[in-house]
């Protein structure tokens, strides 16, 4: 597809080599074609990577300081490429390396029995909590502690030394504490990607209704919701070489910035990218690792056990008047709150 004629010069595919840092800095003052820091994607994210993916496929981000990857086919390969490692310098937040922590073992059954129940514990007691409320910010209020409430109970330990990062005093030993650990390191990212989906389900009642009542809905619900608003946008990488991609070569020791939320809405990969859609077929999501990955378990499960508790604590759960949710964030973006009105 041509470029748009209005749109900013395309930089050539082959510059020199850029670091995090001094030199990023001095790019930025001159910034030359479409940049993730600009003020366009900040207006409109998902606006920003449609032209990105149709005009720029593979563009070096002078004000970044890396080179964009924007396409499904280009971003999913990449992620498992082994020419490209993870980036020393600067924020760095990969899929499979946030979230998967390895193949099962023997014994994760039992320890997922329980930290699900823990885990149902935590989001009854914050739920019906809740409940009681007027008007109520399922972000900050429930989002952001039921995975840290979830890990703090298992480990037999405050909210306020979880909060903190304790992991040690008072620790319990048992089938559950590694994954509780886990579920406490991942606890930002499990929150987002919660207040993503409760969004998801609130704007759509029917699609509420469905994982209150239809036995499996809920799976599909989550895996729809990590395609259409992963929690992670935008993954780090440094090239070992010369990487060829999208057309293009990026050079050896360059930056490259592998954009998932552009990727999750590639038309060519998706039927309408834009809809939340639970019955569509194989969204093949990149946020997380493999769906047998232990972090990615504990992510869904935590899911499972919000709706769940939300739904019986709160059966008349709506936004509240005026309300409309609204992603923020560079690397990783989720809603900032979620008003509703318990009943």
């Amino acid at each position: 597809m041509p470029a748009d004629p209005g749109a900013p010069t395309r930089p050539p595919l082959a510059p020199t080599p850029a670091a995090w840092g001094a030199e990023a800095e001095a790019a930025a003052a001159a910034p030359v074609g479409p940049s993730l820091l600009g003020p366009e994607a900040v207006r409109d994210r998902y606006g920003f990577y449609r032209t990105l993916r149709e005009s720029y496929p593979l563009v070096r981000d002078e004000r970044l300081g890396a080179w964009l990857v924007s396409r499904y086919g280009d971003v999913a390969g990449a992620l498992g490429d082994p020419g490209l490692v993870r980036s020393r310098r600067g924020p760095c937040c990969w899929p499979g390396e946030v979230w998967c922590e390895g193949p099962r073992h023997e014994g994760d059954d039992e320890a997922f029995g329980v930290l699900r129940e823990v885990s149902e514990r935590t989001a009854f007691v914050l739920a019906r909590r809740l409940a009681q409320r007027e008007v109520a910010d399922l972000t900050g209020e429930f989002c952001h502690w039921l995975p840290v409430g979830t890990a703090a109970m298992a480990l037999g330990l405050s909210y306020a030394e979880m909060a903190r990062g304790s992991r040690g005093g008072r620790r319990r030993a048992g089938p559950a504490a590694s994954l509780a650990v886990l579920c406490a390191d991942r606890s930002s990212l499990i929150g987002k990607a919660l207040a993503s989906l409760l969004a998801n389900l609130l704007d759509r009642p029917d699609e509420w209704a469905a994982v209150r009542d239809t036995p499996g809905a809920l799976a599909a619900a989550w895996g729809e919701s990590l395609r259409r608003n992963p929690p992670v946008h935008v993954v780090l990488r440094r090239a070992r070489g010369n990487t060829h991609m999208a057309e293009g070569t990026i050079p050896a020791g360059a930056a490259v910035a592998l954009l998932v939320g552009a990727a999750s809405r590639d038309p060519d990969r998706f039927a309408a990218p834009d809809s939340f859609d639970p019955r569509r077929a194989a969204p093949a999501q990149l946020a997380f690792g493999p769906p047998d990955c232990p972090a990615a378990r504990v992510a869904e499960l935590q899911a499972e056990c919000a709706v769940r508790a939300l739904c019986e604590a709160m059966p008349e759960l709506r936004w509240d008047e005026g309300f409309r949710p609204s992603e923020t964030g560079l690397l990783t973006r989720a809603p900032r709150t979620l008003l509703v009105r318990p009943a």
